[in-house]
């Protein structure tokens, strides 16, 4: 993963999910999904891929402006192994 977050161009990555990483980081006009379509993802995919480019890009903005603070690493296990043992709802 940190290979790809740090070049994209030379990760392992195949080069269909490489097009929709460059393809999420520009999202420009809807000529850029020719691209996508050329190495076969489906219009339902990209829609998909520019919703969650959309809300993280979302999420980061209001997180910084509202000045929520970073969790410890710690904390990110903590949650991470609730998360995987019991989900996403809280009771």
């Amino acid at each position: 993963m940190w290979g790809v977050l740090r070049d994209l161009e030379s990760s392992a990555l195949p080069e269909k999910e490489k097009a929709l990483f460059r393809f999420v980081a520009k999202v420009i006009t809807a000529e850029d999904m020719q691209p996508l379509h050329d190495v076969g993802w489906t219009d339902e995919a990209i829609y998909f891929a520019i919703s969650v480019c959309a809300l993280f890009n979302f999420y980061n903005r209001w997180i910084d402006a509202s000045g929520v603070h970073e969790m410890s690493e710690e904390a990110h296990k903590v949650y991470g192994a609730r998360t995987a043992q019991h989900g996403y709802n809280r009771k």
